[in-house]
């Protein structure tokens, strides 16, 4: 019985003396550069990019995992049309967890450009290069067509500024002289 006594009372002072317990292991740093939180974008997907500590730590970008080199990972996203939540995961094990959500809109909307003073052949380009489609309406009248030069843009309907859906029609009034 005594031999239980001490052996309770060995356990009770606790095993190993003055040793301190181990020290926790630091939780994993997960950073994202890229897109910013709040970013608004035009194309349907981006590029998320980020680093991560340890760097053997798994990323899951969207559920789905994301490759790690050298503590570096990036994902391609695809969005839908108005605000998406990105949800970003690191995980080690032995370590606490890293999380991460990012908002970033898809507005696939373009500018009207100011076209103002712009070569007609160059105007009508620049709009079908965003996705617009131009229409050239000649607005100088019968003395425009009797003088020398190339015609520029004098106005654009809607104005420029204006947000539009690509394909939409971006009317290009163009004269010699405005």
């Amino acid at each position: 019985m005594k031999l239980i006594g001490c052996l309770l009372l060995v356990l009770a002072a606790g095993c190993g003396g003055d040793d301190p317990p181990p020290a926790d292991l630091p939780p994993v740093k997960l950073t994202i550069s890229a897109p910013a939180d709040g970013a608004v974008v035009r194309e349907r997907t981006v590029q998320l990019r980020g680093r991560v500590s340890p760097a053997r730590a798994e990323v899951r970008v969207e559920g789905r995992a994301a490759p790690v080199s050298g503590g570096s990972f990036a994902a391609t996203v695809e969005l839908e049309e108005g605000v998406n939540v990105i949800d970003v995961s690191a995980a080690v094990a032995g370590r606490s967890s890293a999380f991460r959500a990012l908002r970033v809109t898809h507005d696939p909307r373009v500018v009207v450009p100011d076209l103002t003073g712009v070569p007609e052949d160059e105007a009508v380009e620049r709009v079908s290069q965003l996705g617009l489609e131009p229409a050239v309406d000649r607005i100088g009248g019968l003395f425009d067509e009797l003088r020398s030069g190339e015609r520029r843009v004098c106005r654009s309907e809607p104005p420029p500024g204006s947000l539009l859906r690509p394909g939409n029609e971006v009317v290009l009034g163009v004269a010699r002289r405005c």
